[in-house]
């Protein structure tokens, strides 16, 4: 159930009124998004209009849910240049919605999600939202994390091997039952040990970079991006690392993990090696390291679309959206082998 009761709207409106912003009239709740990410509603009293979001009501993972997150992030980022929406209300209890809710401005935009969504635009509108997400991701990783309050948001250094711990953690409990590929990933973990990137920039980093995870205002004259949205991976790290889950979300495997055709697979956009170029050019970080980042983040993503198999063979969900999943880790598996082969 994810509807939210008049019971619990009143709640919502009592948080925000303690906030400082009363809603002028009772609210009500429009369900936007929901199911694997955070549930997500439009808030409205008939004047203004807001964005709640909070974790699933049930099967929820702290890790991946995490609403107090991204309100501090977007709360720190709001008035840079980096766009994002206002945010309005914090609140950590359960006692409202069985458990914690951000509220934020409501922003006007439109998602680019699905590849169909991509084709109704024109190749003049795709190039200049491409190079506007690139600018942005890279004025984020320009920005002084410290200056904007997030100094204590993440442990700025040895991210990359916190990450590989982390990862290679995982993939020894979901790694699938084919031992050929079981054993592909063990030794891809070995060998990124030994080929671990080296920092040499600590900054913000969003963690789940891509277009589908930002609103646009598609103008003729100029498209842009309205805000950048679902901050719940976000932390302090290596800048690096996070252009190159965005490069790697180019991989066709995306769309076996997402269960469709997605936008940022679409071959109307620029491959994994332009992207990293364009990011170069716009004034980003510089990419050190880069083919050890990028097969790192193939890993990554190889060992997350094994943890949605496995929990598809453990009965844990029955989503008909997760059913190829497990095709996507022997080619990511790969891909990262010849990423670090290469020059």
């Amino acid at each position: 159930m994810s509807a939210l009761t008049r019971t619990e709207l009143d709640g919502v409106a009592e948080a925000m009124t303690g906030a400082g912003e009363p809603p002028a009239a009772p609210l009500t709740a429009t369900l936007i998004a929901g199911g694997r990410s955070n549930l997500t509603f439009r808030l409205d009293d008939g004047a203004s209009r807001w964005v709640l979001r909070t974790p699933p009501r049930v099967g929820r993972t702290p890790s991946a849910h995490d609403v107090v997150r991204e309100h501090r992030v977007t709360r720190s980022l709001h008035g840079t240049q980096v766009p994002v929406a206002r945010a309005v209300v914090l609140h950590e209890d359960d006692d409202v919605l069985g458990g914690p809710f951000a509220i934020s401005d409501f922003v006007e935009g439109t998602t680019v999600q699905s590849r169909s969504d991509l084709d109704q635009l024109d190749d003049a509108t795709v190039e200049a939202i491409t190079c506007r997400l690139v600018h942005t991701l890279a004025t984020l990783h320009r920005l002084d994390h410290v200056a904007v309050g997030l100094e204590l948001f993440g442990r700025p250094d040895a991210y990359a091997a916190r990450q590989l711990k982390r990862w290679a953690g995982q993939w020894e409990i979901v790694a699938p039952d084919r031992s050929d590929v079981r054993r592909a990933g063990d030794r891809l973990a070995r060998l990124l040990v030994d080929r671990l990137p080296r920092q040499q920039a600590t900054g913000i980093v969003h963690g789940d970079f891509r277009i589908d995870n930002t609103l646009l205002r598609l103008n003729a004259e100029a498209p842009s991006v309205a805000a950048v949205v679902d901050w719940e991976l976000s932390t302090i790290g290596d800048p690096v690392a996070d252009v190159a889950v965005m490069c790697t979300y180019r991989h066709p495997a995306l769309d076996l993990i997402l269960g469709a055709p997605c936008a940022w697979t679409s071959d109307r956009l620029p491959d994994s090696d332009a992207l990293a170029a364009a990011y170069e050019r716009a004034g980003g970080v510089r990419l050190v390291d880069w083919n050890q980042h990028l097969a790192l983040a193939h890993f990554k993503l190889a060992v997350i679309a094994a943890g949605i198999d496995h929990r598809l063979r453990a009965g844990a969900t029955s989503d008909p959206g997760h059913a190829s999943a497990g095709q996507a880790v022997e080619p990511l598996l790969m891909a990262a082998v010849d990423v670090l082969k290469g020059p």
